[in-house]
């Protein structure tokens, strides 16, 4: 767990900031962090990460154009080494991936005492926050997880959710599923689509806002959620005519289409909890995936295949994100299959 005094520190941190960079994760558990952190430090700038699950040595563009007092990395499993000695600035790192070794950092991770903890960040940044509980079950939620105050959002918000300890349950049969649906698309677009959806939904007070389009800012934001959904629903058709006998679901689309691989991968994942499945997103060079499975660890399944090839990759233990060359892209599910196989 992150404890107590480390929670602590981490508001003395939010306390002190002047003029914060927070990286965040493009999914609903990293926007619902930033969004959280954003309720003690609305100073500085909010940037999410695409397309990779490294913060590297591209993003110091951006530390050179804000100058930033502390860095904050919410929700990323992987930050470089030569990124971090290339900042002249205190980072603190709030994470719930498989710990690494790094130095020059403040590092925040459940997994370094309990390497079963896997609460995801927006769960401790709610702890840290202790505010805006329905924006907190959004991330927590979306990365597949039910935490023990259910009940009380529950109460606090009538006809969003219902009593269960089945994370699936509450993403794709609950008006709160809707919700994380809506943290994962608002993220989609151009850059400057981003950032205005991102400033107007730090504004709404309630979720019913949203659901039921009560104020300008809430039609606003769901109307933009129902324009990427089209798109989302045409690629899960397409992506379901791609499930056969086998064991693993392959599905790639390309990258003029809104990324949308995590959460593909997701309700494919329920419709299909026997397979794995492997949602690849085609982006120059490169196939960027989500890997999903109930049943293996696709995590240990996904370091042993790409020992085959040229990529990179992380996560958990059923839900991982990687990328290969397009080349390798074929050479790599069948060394995936492979693994698989013999597991």
């Amino acid at each position: 767990m992150i404890t107590n005094k480390e929670i602590e520190e981490i508001r003395k941190y939010l306390d002190k900031a002047e003029n914060p960079l927070f990286f965040y994760d493009d999914d609903p558990d990293g926007l619902s962090s930033y969004l959280l952190l954003k309720t003690l430090n609305d100073k500085g700038k909010g940037l999410p990460i695409k397309s990779s699950p490294k913060l590297d040595e591209l993003y110091i563009r951006k530390i050179k154009e804000y100058s930033p007092d502390y860095v904050f990395v919410l929700d990323k499993p992987i930050i470089t080494q030569e990124f971090v000695n290339k900042v002249n600035t205190k980072i603190i790192w709030i994470d719930h991936h498989p710990v690494v070794k790094i130095n020059g950092v403040k590092y925040y991770n459940p997994r370094k005492e309990n390497p079963n903890d896997n609460r995801p960040t927006s769960y401790w940044c709610y702890k840290i926050a202790n505010d805006k509980l329905w924006v907190a079950m959004c991330g927590i939620v979306g990365d597949w997880y039910v935490p023990e105050f259910l009940n009380e959002f529950i109460k606090l918000y009538p006809g969003l959710a219902k009593k269960s300890n089945d994370a699936a349950k509450l993403l794709f049969e609950t008006k709160l599923g809707t919700l994380v649906k809506v943290f994962a698309f608002v993220l989609k677009g151009k850059v400057s689509d981003v950032k205005r959806n991102v400033a107007i939904l730090s504004k709404i007070k309630s979720p019913y806002e949203i659901l039921e389009q009560t104020t300008p800012k809430g039609k606003f934001i769901y109307r933009y959620y129902e324009k990427i959904n089209k798109t989302f629903e045409k690629m899960l058709h397409e992506a379901k005519k791609h499930a056969t006998k086998s064991k693993i679901l392959v599905y790639t689309y390309p990258s003029s289409k809104h990324s949308l691989t995590g959460i593909l991968s997701n309700q494919l994942l329920y419709t299909y909890p026997n397979k794995v499945i492997i949602i690849g997103r085609v982006k120059d060079d490169k196939v960027l995936m989500s890997i999903r499975s109930k049943k293996h660890n696709v995590l240990k399944i996904l370091e042993t295949a790409l020992k085959s090839v040229d990529g990179y990759g992380g996560g958990h233990d059923h839900a991982c994100g990687a990328g290969v060359n397009k080349e390798d892209f074929e050479t790599f599910v069948e060394e995936f299959k492979k693994v698989l196989n013999t597991n």
